[in-house]
């Protein structure tokens, strides 16, 4: 007759009971519901993810690995990130913006916005993350190639004797100053101007759009939003920021480095 005290047990039985109780709980852990949505990667789309998430610039706030910069939090560890399946939550994010911050909202597609959500899922959630060198400086760049660069294609909208006028002393760290040239903050809303099937226009400072729908808010400060597939014939949007979203596609890493050199380096 076996006593209370496990001292008595012969140690065949305690080993035993020990390894009952591991395979127990094994089982336990692996018919519990996981925190985050399993999935399988789709190599392909994450490979159009990865070039969406760079073209756009994302990178520079989120870094490149998703786990956050200077600009941005880390992606990896969102709990709306993880959470998400094929960008049903963060299509919203993505399309309209942060309020109060750089981030800005981008007028992708449904099959866009799930290729990006594939990218962000194809890394794996770790408990740790992997140390990550982070350069002494970011003014790597040739700053006379950059000046070039900024004479044929940015001073055609900016003077360095008018808007960008002090730009140094705003902006004294490089990484703010480059986010800030790259995707600067617009001193004007977005407008559009929405014409109606039966003819009808209305304008107003662009609140939301994609392929469903638009909304705006007109200057009475009432809120309308139209059906693009029933009611919409055209949407015409002034964006003062376009400028800058056309050339996310173009820059290359060299042109970034450089222009960041003849920005840091310009005397006031």
């Amino acid at each position: 007759m076996l006593r209370g005290n496990s001292s008595n047990l012969p140690f065949a039985v305690v080993a035993l009971i020990l390894c009952l109780g591991f395979i127990a709980v094994s089982q336990a852990q692996a018919q519990r519901t996981p925190a985050y949505p399993q999935r399988a990667v789709d190599a392909e789309a994450v490979a159009r993810g990865k070039d969406l998430y760079e073209g756009y610039a994302c990178a520079f706030c989120h870094g490149a690995d998703t786990r956050g910069g200077n600009g941005g939090p880390s992606l990896l560890r969102s709990q709306l990130v993880q959470r998400d399946q094929k960008g049903e939550l963060i299509g919203p994010v993505i399309r309209e913006g942060r309020p109060n911050t750089t981030m800005l909202g981008f007028s992708l597609s449904d099959a866009q916005i799930a290729d990006i959500a594939e990218f962000l899922h194809s890394f794996e959630l770790e408990s740790r993350d992997p140390s990550r060198l982070v350069p002494e400086s970011i003014v790597v760049g040739n700053a006379e190639a950059g000046r070039a660069y900024f004479n044929q294609v940015c001073a055609q909208c900016h003077s360095l004797r008018d808007d960008l006028q002090g730009l140094t002393a705003r902006f004294p760290d490089p990484l703010d100053l480059q986010t800030h040239w790259i995707m600067p903050g617009s001193p004007s809303p977005t407008m559009a101007t929405v014409r109606l099937r039966d003819g009808s226009v209305f304008v107003g400072e662009l609140d939301a759009v994609d392929e469903f729908r638009v909304s705006i808010n007109k200057a009475d400060g009432s809120r309308q939003t139209f059906n693009r597939r029933t009611q919409v014939a055209q949407v015409e949007i002034t964006d003062p920021l376009q400028p800058h979203v056309d050339l996310l596609e173009v820059y290359s890493d060299a042109d970034i480095h450089n222009v960041t050199a003849y920005l840091v380096n310009l005397e006031e």
